[in-house]
């Protein structure tokens, strides 16, 4: 399959490889895809809400990878909605040694409908089943894009200043992105809004920062417990009929599918920084 990962000897260098989200679903496929292209000693820092996930993640990757490469992995547990969150992940990643370091990895997978998941029982924040004239309480809005736009730029933006531009250090960005950021899906108005926001924030950071490589990456209908979510919980009921019948009909895309077209841009590094690359579209 042309979207497999190549066996040809090619890497991401000895790498800081710091993925948000790293807990479930399309993060924790990343992190194991990734683990076996970083060149020995290098760190791979895996962030999330919870902490027994993240180490269970750690302990397979090591198991699987780890002593082959001389991979370190480091979890941490941080809430990035939050500004000790982004101080305590921007502190462990400073604290971290990679001896002769020359690529420098960030990708912001946090946030999405994991957190509509993880607070679907208060029915409040980022719920997809409700519509645009419900959300009258500021502190709510407020609340989701903190997470997914505030916490992802005050990150960026930490790591980046912790590792400044440098002779032989190649400085990576990605931001998970979605076709909502550019299609309005009725219902999902925080999730669209968030997703466009998020997607312009990172155009502005590839054009302030020329020498950083800059993606948005839309992974597609991923089969993960967000597409379950949205089957059961979207508002618009044509939506939550069309995510049915994607299902139905297996049309959801797979993690290591997704991830490894992602890993494979990321190994070419030919894409324009600051690109909107959509899975369907490579």
């Amino acid at each position: 399959m042309e979207d497999e990962i190549s066996p040809e000897s090619r890497d991401l260098g000895r790498a800081l490889c710091i993925i948000t989200g790293a807990s479930k679903g399309f993060g924790r496929t990343l992190a194991f895809q990734l683990s076996c292209l970083l060149k020995p000693r290098s760190v791979l820092m895996l962030v999330a809400r919870t902490t027994e996930q993240l180490n269970q993640v750690k302990e397979d990757i090591i198991t699987l990878y780890g002593g082959q490469n001389q991979l370190e992995v480091r979890c941490v547990q941080a809430d990035l909605e939050k500004k000790d969150g982004v101080e305590k992940m921007v502190q462990a990643a400073k604290e971290t040694s990679v001896s002769d370091m020359d690529h420098l990895l960030l990708i912001n997978n946090a946030g999405a409908l994991d957190f509509v998941i993880a607070l679907q029982k208060k029915a409040s924040l980022g719920d997809v089943s409700r519509f645009a004239l419900t959300f009258t309480d500021p502190a709510e809005v407020n609340r989701y894009l903190s997470l997914n736009v505030s916490g992802a730029l005050s990150l960026t933006a930490g790591v980046l200043q912790a590792f400044p531009r440098r002779l032989g250090l190649r400085r990576s960005v990605v931001n998970i992105s979605s076709l909502c950021a550019l299609k309005p899906f009725p219902s999902w108005v925080l999730y669209c809004t968030g997703k466009a926001a998020r997607d312009m924030m990172f155009r502005v950071l590839a054009a302030e920062e020329p020498d950083v490589r800059v993606l948005s990456y839309a992974p597609g209908p991923l089969d993960t417990d967000m597409q379950l979510q949205a089957r059961r919980s979207s508002g618009d009921l044509q939506l939550r009929r069309s995510f049915c019948s994607m299902f139905s009909e297996g049309q959801l895309i797979s993690c290591e599918e997704s991830g490894a077209k992602l890993i494979k841009l990321l190994l070419d590094d030919d894409f324009l920084s600051g690109a909107h690359l959509d899975f369907y579209e490579l």
